[in-house]
């Protein structure tokens, strides 16, 4: 990533050029970048191309001040952090669905982060709801974050205990109030591992993904407002919502261009194809 990419990359989440590869700067990045870049899948809905790469990514969330998912937000926050001078691994990750099914292999990207002050941590950015902060990779108790309380325990192990260790390349378990939130590997991987999974989330009739619109992002108080089609929901940290159903096309589009900064020409719809 060039210099004046980088600039702009951190323009757009609103932080100034940090002096050292601190944890406190990686707290402060992972926020920043959580209030300010949606969690989306709007691409998939409007014929988009989802390009694993950096110049690509660079120039939807940065230029076009998009989001994306999970793929797309942490590769491109991965590559910032590399830029600033962070140690970075890419992890594969596996969501837990419905009835506590595990998701397809490369189901999600998740990022470990060693500081110079010797921090190690999970970084995650492409979650959805998830940890505000970064949590701590190698601790095996409970880490309360604004959005819960957060444990990465090794993989098969009670949510609720603290036991064993994964070993060098073992999986570990992301665990949010007790439920385990996905299941993930720590054999470091490259970015173009993830395309079969991206491809996958943005055609299958069986992800999720096609099946439904959503557009999210953290508030500034430590809610969360998300849009999904016409219905725009407004969570307050205490975990309150507010669901309010749009009109019209024209207000969803005011929607996602006051509360997302997403300015479109159409607004996104379910393809009829993956029904």
């Amino acid at each position: 990533m060039k210099p004046a990419q980088v600039d702009a990359y951190l323009r757009r989440i609103g932080v100034t050029h940090p002096a050292w590869p601190t944890a406190d700067v990686l707290r402060e990045l992972q926020l920043r970048h959580l209030l300010t870049v949606p969690f989306e899948n709007l691409s998939i809905h409007l014929g988009e191309e989802i390009a694993l790469d950096e110049g690509p990514l660079l120039d939807k969330l940065v230029g076009a001040r998009r989001g994306g998912f999970c793929y797309e937000l942490n590769g491109a926050f991965g590559a910032l952090l590399k830029a600033l001078g962070f140690d970075v691994t890419l992890l594969a990750g596996r969501a837990y669905g419905e009835e506590g099914r595990l998701g397809i292999p490369y189901d999600h990207l998740a990022l470990r982060v060693r500081t110079v002050d010797g921090g190690d941590w999970l970084a995650d950015v492409g979650f959805g709801s998830h940890s505000h902060y970064p949590l701590a990779f190698g601790e095996r108790g409970e880490q309360v974050d604004p959005a819960g309380t957060f444990r990465v325990i090794v993989a098969g192990a009670d949510p609720a205990g603290v036991r064993g260790s994964a070993g060098e390349f073992g999986d570990l378990e992301v665990v949010r109030d007790g439920v385990s939130r996905y299941r993930l590997e720590t054999r470091p991987r490259v970015l173009g591992d993830f395309m079969a999974g991206s491809w996958w989330h943005s055609t299958s009739p069986a992800s999720h993904f096609t099946q439904s619109l959503v557009c999210s992002r953290v508030t500034e108080d430590g809610g969360r407002i998300t849009l999904s089609g016409r219905t725009l929901t407004v969570t307050d940290p205490g975990g309150a919502k507010e669901v309010t159903e749009l009109a019209s096309d024209e207000e969803a589009l005011e929607v996602y261009r006051k509360r997302f900064g997403i300015v479109l020409d159409r607004v996104p719809v379910v393809r009829k194809d993956d029904a």
